[in-house]
């Protein structure tokens, strides 16, 4: 026989762990309804949390087909599919704060190669992963698609030092 859960009580403890890791400043997005979507890249905030497993090497994959950026010379969305796959160390993003950090591109005047670059660049700020690897398929503009991909570490500028 199954025993049977007490839901308040469960409701208790997962409310308690929020109110505490909302305390020390760590996650300030997840379970709030009221949260709005920054003006930009530059107010936007990706938010961590610690990896549970950090002496393994596992991947951890995202992905979202709603990002937006405008293009710098024809005012013009660009739309895109992100892909980030990253090994963490220390730390792990967490996906609310993801999604919120990409939806902060919707009028952000940058062209394809820089935002990829940029977001690979914020995201290892974020959270210091092992690697990183965020690839950037933009839709079809004048017949032609476009697909940036942005590596950390970078495995050919550390080929060129050696």
């Amino acid at each position: 026989m199954v025993a049977a859960i007490d839901l308040n009580r469960l409701q208790a403890h997962v409310a308690i762990a929020v109110a505490e890791t909302k305390r020390s400043g760590q996650l300030t997005l997840l379970g709030r309804s009221e949260a709005r979507i920054p003006a930009s890249p530059a107010e936007a905030r990706l938010e961590t949390f610690p990896n549970p497993a950090p002496r393994r090497n596992y991947w951890i994959h995202f992905e979202t087909d709603d990002f937006t950026s405008v293009c710098p010379v024809t005012g013009q969305p660009d739309f895109a599919r992100i892909d980030i796959d990253y090994v963490p160390d220390l730390l792990c993003v967490e996906s609310k704060s993801l999604k919120f950090y990409l939806a902060s591109y919707r009028n952000e005047r940058a062209f394809n190669e820089a935002v990829t670059n940029r977001v690979l660049d914020d995201f290892v700020k974020a959270c210091a992963p092992r690697e990183a690897i965020v690839t950037a398929q933009f839709s079809a503009r004048g017949g032609i698609a476009l697909t940036v991909r942005a590596e950390y570490p970078d495995k050919h500028k550390l080929a060129r030092e050696l």
